[in-house]
């Protein structure tokens, strides 16, 4: 519903897509003298002509989401127990096939992965294809709330950060206390900062 509500007074499609992939949306909101360039597949410009919102939001996923954050995790992970991983739906001939395929193949009656799940069901248990999504994120949010809340606000302590000179405090501050309080899940930008924060005490801070 967060995510929902910060699309409603969105004008371009790009922002829309950059609502749901992004927790940055105005880094100087969070870093002092922060900013950052537009990502092109995502400047009105830069459009795909011919395609509809929806194949456009396929196309920035390939080339950005993909790329840069789920076969990069998948990478990390399996390399670190010596495993080699691999994705066959991204096979070239696969790929090249499915993105000629006309839209109502990949999303019908509000689903998505149609014409994966037909054949699918073809093999496996209609049970196991047809359920609710179950991802892989860890409960950020709530542990920040519990048994991590003393080891974030000790990284977050205001005298810390305002030595540094990095952050905005007094926005950092406010979106701590709406989490804690749950009037918002601030759990990403959180994190991105005490991960920032943890490493430069390990690292810089001798």
């Amino acid at each position: 519903m967060h995510k929902f509500s910060e699309i409603l007074n969105k004008d371009f499609e790009g922002d829309v897509y950059m609502s749901f992939v992004t927790q940055w949306h105005k880094p100087k909101t969070m870093v002092l003298d922060g900013h950052e360039r537009i990502i092109p597949l995502v400047d009105p410009d830069m459009q795909i002509d011919g395609l509809s919102f929806a194949e456009n939001m396929m196309y920035w996923d390939a080339l950005t989401y993909l790329n840069g954050d789920i076969l990069t995790k998948v990478d990390r992970a399996s390399m670190a127990v010596s495993l080699e991983a691999r994705a066959p739906l991204l096979d070239k001939r696969i790929y090249d096939y499915v993105w000629r395929l006309p839209l109502e193949a990949k999303i019908r009656n509000g689903k998505g992965k149609w014409l994966l799940r037909e054949v699918l069901k073809k093999h496996i248990p209609e049970e196991l294809i047809e359920r609710p999504k179950q991802g892989f994120s860890v409960p950020i949010g709530e542990w920040l709330r519990g048994d991590l809340k003393d080891w974030a606000e000790d990284l977050l302590d205001e005298n810390i950060l305002r030595d540094q000179g990095f952050f905005n405090y007094p926005e950092i501050l406010k979106i701590w206390k709406e989490h804690q309080k749950g009037r918002g899940n601030h759990a990403q930008k959180l994190w991105t900062i005490l991960m920032f924060q943890d490493w430069y005490r390990q690292w810089v801070v001798l």
